[in-house]
């Protein structure tokens, strides 16, 4: 077998908020339709790579139930497919979790040795983008690199959250610092390498043995290759590509869908985005109903007005309420009169009777999340009361019945009632 890709969809993504706290930011719902995992995964078996390994960790129900046998991506094959690979206590004794990027490859290198590749493509499970890994990975046999990393240039002020890399005229790498407090560059590493099997398998183990080091590609392995002067080469790529890492980075990404040319192009019939969904009966927009800009899934009851806002599957907008430049998730309810403006409410929650959620010109930061472009965000479950005002950038806890809050109104840059994530 030439390729086994591994994909790394543990993560916490603790800067989501309350979006992520009862799922995995993989398993986090995308663009209607999709979960955050479905663009890797579909960039996986359109390049014709159907040998996949999922590495899970923080809460993986949602993530593996949505995975289940790869079905509809094409991964359900007898000798090769998608599996999930959880932490798990070896003969060697201890193993509970992951402790890094780089370790939870080598925990699973044994499903790795099975297939006795040529290269390894590891790949981040909670990145937008499309991408055909066989050109990369022709890039890498072309240069007779021992790991070869995509990168693209990103605005200086967000260079500190990446791996930053210097390349000479043939894009060598020559240096690289993982997560710089005053970076030197803009070319960052998506966290996409393509890797010479025998080459990971030495320096995975090496790394496993060497009690000083944090077990992280970004900030021992590649360095360490740097170091042995391994030939380490820079993939550029100039397409489409965004961590949806930020609260405000998920909102941002969704509105640049509602655009008649958007970049992320979601009808490409020659690169299709795979997933798994319920069948749900069409939508249905009612008399009086206005939708401008704006993307609904199967199972929307319309009667509302609905602008620049994108709804997931089952989503009702009773009449006389207002969305608007909004994201609403699966089966959420906004009741009549409501109003939603500049707002994320997760699934299953219900906004009641002219309750007004993004409401003012009151634009106090939160700190907490970073909030700072007036989007608020309610969690999974949560019944908001009739007439409840809720200002901008204020996070609202998951699981809250209307008895739970208090008074009529939760000002601007707040947070109510959300529970806090261990450490």
């Amino acid at each position: 077998m030439k390729t086994v890709a591994m994909i790394m969809a543990g993560g916490q993504g603790k800067r989501l908020g309350v979006l992520s706290q009862l799922r995995a930011k993989p398993a986090v719902p995308f663009a209607g339709k999709y979960r955050i995992i479905d663009f890797t995964l579909s960039n996986c078996v359109n390049s014709d790579i159907t040998t996949v390994g999922i590495l899970t960790q923080y809460l993986p129900r949602s993530l593996t139930d949505h995975i289940r046998s790869g079905g509809p991506w094409d991964l359900d094959r007898m000798n090769s497919g998608a599996y999930a690979l959880h932490p798990y206590q070896s003969y060697r004794g201890g193993v509970t979790e992951y402790k890094g990027t780089a370790d939870a490859i080598y925990q699973n290198l044994d499903f790795i040795v099975n297939y006795n590749p040529q290269y390894v493509l590891i790949l981040a499970g909670d990145h937008i983008y499309k991408m055909d890994y066989q050109i990369l990975i022709d890039y890498h046999e072309q240069n007779e690199a021992d790991i070869t990393i995509a990168t693209r240039p990103v605005p200086i002020e967000e260079a500190h959250r990446f791996g930053i890399l210097a390349t000479d005229e043939q894009n060598r790498v020559t240096s690289f610092e993982e997560k710089p407090k005053q970076p030197k560059g803009t070319l960052a590493s998506m966290g996409i390498y393509v890797f010479s099997y025998d080459i990971l398998r030495r320096m995975l183990t090496e790394d496993a043995k060497d009690p000083n080091s944090k077990k992280d590609f970004g900030g021992d392995i590649i360095p360490k290759m740097l170091r042995e002067n391994h030939r380490v080469f820079a993939f550029p790529y100039r397409d489409f590509w965004v961590d949806v890492g930020t609260v405000e980075a998920y909102w941002e990404t969704h509105m640049q869908l509602l655009g008649d040319k958007p970049d992320l192009d979601l009808i490409d019939r020659e690169w299709i985005i795979h997933t798994r969904s319920e069948e749900r009966p069409p939508v249905n927009i009612r008399t009086g109903a206005v939708v401008n800009h704006s993307l609904l899934a199967d199972g929307c009851v319309i009667e509302g007005s609905v602008e620049y806002s994108v709804l997931s599957p089952g989503v009702r907008v009773g009449r006389g309420a207002i969305v608007r430049h909004s994201v609403i998730l699966t089966d959420s309810v906004i009741a009549p009169g409501a109003v939603v403006d500049h707002s994320i409410i997760d699934k299953r929650v219900t906004i009641g009777r002219d309750a007004h959620v993004g409401h003012g010109n009151d634009y106090a930061t939160n700190p907490s999340i970073g909030l700072t472009r007036g989007i608020t965000v309610v969690g999974k479950n949560t019944h908001v009361p009739p007439g409840m005002i809720i200002g901008r950038n204020v996070q609202v806890g998951s699981d809250l019945n209307a008895q739970d809050f208090e008074g009529d109104k939760i000002s601007s840059g707040s947070n109510y009632r959300v529970r806090k994530v261990e450490e």
